[in-house]
């Protein structure tokens, strides 16, 4: 009775606690979801918002809602922008990451390193009208409104009337944008927040663009002497006018202005120290750019001596090339062979472009064997326009939901800049398996919130140009020692810029010594040389998140291939990468090792491949997709079961038969 009793007891002890468990889980999950709820609605307020400040972008990321405005540059917005930053920031810290899952924990993860890193910058500019979202030097030769206004007619839709009064809108709306520009250059200019003069010389030039009074050819009138032909002639003709007007009464007199100012006062007021560390916000400042441009906190001591490294060891790799490729000569004799020999160069624009558009034919060919998943979004393989002079070659990034594909944007202008040995891990870079595969498949990835989608890190986006760069030799490229050389060259440029840009920045050395090692190590031109030290001086620590992000991504490779064996599966590693969009590199270094642990685990179906991210979802689910799979397994099992009873009594009656007439016959 007693004993009875006492099991009664413990089954009822037993059917409250779990009763009790499944209530608080219960109650965990509604909390979690209220909390993932609240990030959701944050993580849409602050996209919408920049959708709203920065309405170019908006155009060019397919929304169209802002195509008639332009963004505000005024000293006003710049400190409205600073407060809504701070806002958002204070949001974040309100929710509690434990209670997310799956990709909501990574969002948290990047959108907390995006968000504490323009705090910091702000919190550097304190009450000046700039910050991490307003350039205190709106106008360089690599950024400003003088550069970004010319892609505006490119990124921009022209469907439609409306389409077109909109776009008429915008230009009419020049002038208040550039009298806001002047406004923050003069604060600059009150502030000490200058840049070298020698750093901007190329600006005014640059803007000359705009000043084109010839419609047949200026940039702005472009959309207007082709219209689509369901747009009516009289309305044709109309918004054509407009335009006109709107570019010879506004456009071109407000960058008149613009060029009188930067050539009177803002150059002449130009800092003669090219350092960062130089600047109001001292070495401090420069840290802060080494943060937001490669996701780390190394100081320049550390990436000074680690570029010291990579250029000792790239320098022994392209000396091997060079004695196995026969040359008999010095190294700089080797470098001007390929640079002028008439075997490496093009004699037309068409023919260096059909040459460029091979590389990339014969590329994607070599796609499928090297990832998982491709993304469906197209690219091409364009000249550059003839206003952007000798710039380098770029990736334009495509657009889903603006319907416009990617495209690598060719330098076939200057026949002289670049021999076809450096052409294939350009196009590696720029076009597939680098920057157009990597942002194109982010794009596609419709489970993750915009801003991930679109996110963009220089250490990982850049970092990821470089590694695909790499790739060429498992490609099948590189097939001759030239274009090997060609491949260490950009390789060896990409290191020396960690020893330059810190040189330049951190530890004193003037313009001409930056250039100087670029022309020795990196057998830059010196034509070349100097315009990446004027782009250095311009943007301290953009050119650092290349090496840095391809050696963390090397890195990560070698470490899941270590760890898995002969179960490495480089196809699926690279889709590892590339499958949450950009990442702050300690974030993707989490990711991969998760994905290794899943691999490990045995985790090969997608459904529990997507659970390995910085934890396993919800031990529930996956506890029921464990079911799931064993229960599949164990149907499995017994189907093989049953064919192999069914095929054993069929042997064994086979066997039977002939035995019997074996008998027979024996008989017989």
């Amino acid at each position: 009775m007693a004993v009875r009793f006492l099991r009664l007891f413990l089954s009822c002890c037993l059917l409250w606690l779990a009763a009790s468990t499944s209530t608080a889980l219960a109650a965990s999950r509604v909390g979690d979801g209220v909390v993932a709820q609240r990030f959701h609605k944050l993580l849409d307020d602050q996209w919408q918002w920049s959708l709203r400040e920065f309405p170019e972008d908006a155009t060019a990321l397919g929304d169209m809602r802002y195509n008639d405005k332009l963004t505000d540059m005024s000293a006003a917005a710049a400190a409205r922008r600073k407060v809504a930053q701070a806002l958002f920031l204070a949001r974040l810290n309100q929710i509690n990451p434990a209670q997310l899952h799956g990709q909501d924990k990574i969002s948290y993860a990047v959108f907390a390193a995006m968000r504490k890193r323009e705090a910091e910058i702000n919190r550097i500019y304190g009450t000046l009208p700039f910050g991490a979202a307003d350039n205190w030097m709106p106008l360089s030769t690599m950024r400003g409104v003088h550069i970004s206004f010319s892609s505006l007619p490119r990124d921009t839709p022209f469907k439609t009337v409306a389409d077109y009064e909109n776009y008429i809108k915008r230009l009419n709306a020049v002038p208040a944008q550039l009298e806001q520009v002047i406004a923050r250059m003069q604060a600059g200019m009150a502030s000490g927040w200058m840049p070298a003069t020698i750093n901007v010389a190329r600006v005014p030039g640059q803007i000359d663009t705009h000043l084109n009074a010839d419609m047949t050819t200026n940039l702005s009138y472009q959309p207007f002497l082709k219209f689509p032909s369901d747009i009516p002639p009289a309305e044709q003709q109309r918004l054509a006018a407009a335009g006109r007007q709107a570019i010879t009464t506004a456009v071109i007199p407000a960058f008149q202005q613009l060029k009188i100012f930067f050539v009177e006062q803002y150059m002449p007021a130009g800092r003669k120290e090219i350092a960062a560390s130089s600047l109001p916000g001292g070495p401090a400042y420069y840290q802060a750019q080494i943060g937001d441009m490669t996701t780390t906190d190394m100081t320049p001591k550390q990436i000074h001596e680690l570029g010291l490294s990579e250029v000792a060891r790239i320098d022994a790799e392209m000396s091997k090339v060079i004695a196995g490729s026969g040359f008999k000569g010095t190294r700089a004799e080797f470098v001007k062979f390929t640079n002028t020999d008439p075997q490496f160069l093009f004699t037309s624009s068409a023919a260096m472009l059909t040459a460029y558009r091979d590389i990339a034919k014969r590329a994607d060919a070599q796609l499928p064997g090297l990832f998982a998943e491709l993304p469906r979004l197209p690219y091409g393989v364009r000249a550059m326009e003839a206003y952007e002079g000798d710039n380098a070659e770029h990736y334009s990034p495509g657009s889903i939901e603006g319907a416009r594909a990617g495209y690598f944007d060719a330098n076939v202008l200057n026949l002289k800049r670049r021999s076809s040995p450096s052409m294939e891990s350009l196009v590696l870079h720029e076009a597939v398996p680098g920057h157009h595969l990597q942002i194109a498949r982010a794009q596609e990835l419709s489970d993750l919130p915009k801003f991930r989608r679109n996110a963009y890190f220089p250490a990982y986006s850049e970092g990821w140009g470089l590694y695909a760069e790499s790739l060429g030799d498992e490609m099948g490229l590189y097939a001759n020692p030239y274009s090997k050389f060609g491949q260490l060259t950009a390789e060896m440029h990409r290191a020396a810029r960690l020893v330059v840009d810190t040189g330049i920045h951190a530890f004193g050395w003037d313009r001409e010594r930056a250039i100087a090692y670029l022309e020795e190590n990196a057998a830059l031109s010196h034509a070349f040389a100097t315009a990446e030290v004027d782009r250095y001086i311009g943007w301290p620590a953009q050119a650092l998140g290349y090496k840095l992000g391809e050696l963390r991504i090397k890195a990560l490779r070698a470490k899941a291939k270590a760890a898995l064996g002969a179960d490495f599966d480089v196809r699926r590693f690279h889709n590892a990468v590339i499958d949450n969009g950009a990442l702050p590199l300690d974030v993707l270094e989490q990711q991969i090792d998760a994905w290794i642990a899943a691999q490990k685990s045995g985790a090969k179906n997608s459904a529990i491949q997507k659970t390995a991210v910085m934890e396993i979802a919800e031990p529930e689910a996956v506890a029921t997709k464990k079911t799931v799979a064993k229960k599949a397994l164990t149907k499995k099992a017994a189907a093989k079961k049953i064919v192999t009873k069914k095929s054993a009594a069929k042997k064994a009656a086979a066997k039977k038969t002939v035995t019997k007439k074996a008998a027979k016959k024996k008989a017989a």
